[in-house]
């Protein structure tokens, strides 16, 4: 909102992990006028009860949602590329599966091809090379840091 002056019309794409904070954004993203896309590997998808609700709120606000396995697909003509840890505090021992399975999820300048010209990278941290490059993480059109302060204000 910061960043775009709105949420209403945004599309956010998400890439990666089924996990709480996607399921956050799946229950708020209609209510407040954003189009969501999602991209999770096979196995990694979010909550069905989540999802459920999640394409009731879109139906009810009017917004569109979109599951997929193709990151190149969630990320077409997103404003917001986000994502988050891949292995959850927990999760450590499924570490060697987790990563084989989200080869390919990696957000990179060659995921972003496709998004809106406008295109910005959020990421709650901390974050892992794995989960999005250099390249994405240090650049201009990452809004990581703001993310990052702006939280400290919410705790």
């Amino acid at each position: 909102q910061e960043h775009y002056g709105g949420l209403k019309g945004l599309t956010i794409a998400w890439i990666g992990d089924g996990n709480n904070v996607l399921q956050s954004f799946m229950t708020s993203a209609a209510k407040l006028g954003m189009h969501l896309r999602i991209a999770t590997p096979r196995g990694f998808e979010p909550d069905p009860r989540i999802t459920k609700i999640a394409e009731q709120n879109s139906k009810e606000y009017g917004t569109k949602l979109l599951l997929t396995m193709d990151p190149l697909e969630a990320a077409d003509s997103a404003n917001v590329l986000v994502t988050d840890t891949w292995i959850s505090m927990g999760q450590e021992e499924e570490k060697k599966e987790r990563l084989k399975a989200f080869q390919g999820y990696q957000i990179t300048m060659q995921t972003a091809k496709s998004a809106a010209s406008n295109w910005t990278f959020l990421h709650c941290l901390p974050r892992k090379p794995e989960e999005v490059n250099d390249e994405v993480f240090y650049s201009p059109r990452s809004l990581v840091f703001q993310e990052a302060e702006n939280r400290k204000w919410t705790i």
